[in-house]
């Protein structure tokens, strides 16, 4: 064992990370808009939140703590050369899970996934995590001001692109 490495604290950790492991997965479907991606975020953030755990679990807000580690690994992995191929090509082998209205979710998940990685992550924080400005501030490290413009940015561009056309 490392050290700080103990049954009690591998114990707390797989605790956690079961107890929230719909959540994250969630949340980073909502970044990723691919299930496959979602997962492969998820297994990244889990790996780094256990190797922390000496942190984490002392966090105040472990969710919080969590939520950050899952946002940074989703943008730092969009600075990469590979993530921006792999955005190109899409995946089209999802499986979604059924909606009551499949259409507007799908228009949704579209619509998000249209979006820049910072303002996808900044409307999924605020609106589906529901943080405030400065919480979503604190978890991606940068300032309310930005937090606001992104946002704001963001949810323009979900307007425009989710307004229903005229059928011709």
């Amino acid at each position: 064992m490392h050290m700080g490495e103990s049954p009690a604290r591998d114990a707390e950790f797989t605790e956690y990370v079961t107890a929230r492991a719909l959540w994250l997965r969630k949340v980073a479907y909502l970044l990723c808009g691919d299930w496959h991606a979602a997962d492969d975020l998820v297994q990244a953030t889990v790996t780094k939140l256990y190797t922390n755990w000496h942190r984490a679990g002392r966090a105040d807000n472990v969710d919080g703590y969590a939520r950050r580690t899952l946002v940074n690994t989703f943008l730092a992995e969009r600075r990469a050369p590979l993530a921006r191929l792999t955005v190109l090509l899409g995946s089209h082998d999802d499986v979604a899970e059924r909606e009551d209205d499949v259409d507007a979710a799908l228009d949704l998940r579209a619509a998000l996934a249209a979006l820049p990685p910072r303002q996808r992550a900044t409307v999924v924080l605020r609106y589906f995590c529901d943080l405030s400005v400065e919480e979503a501030a604190r978890t991606l490290g940068c300032s309310t001001g930005n937090v606001k413009s992104q946002t704001a940015r963001g949810i323009d561009t979900l307007r425009r692109l989710l307004q229903p056309r005229p059928v011709a």
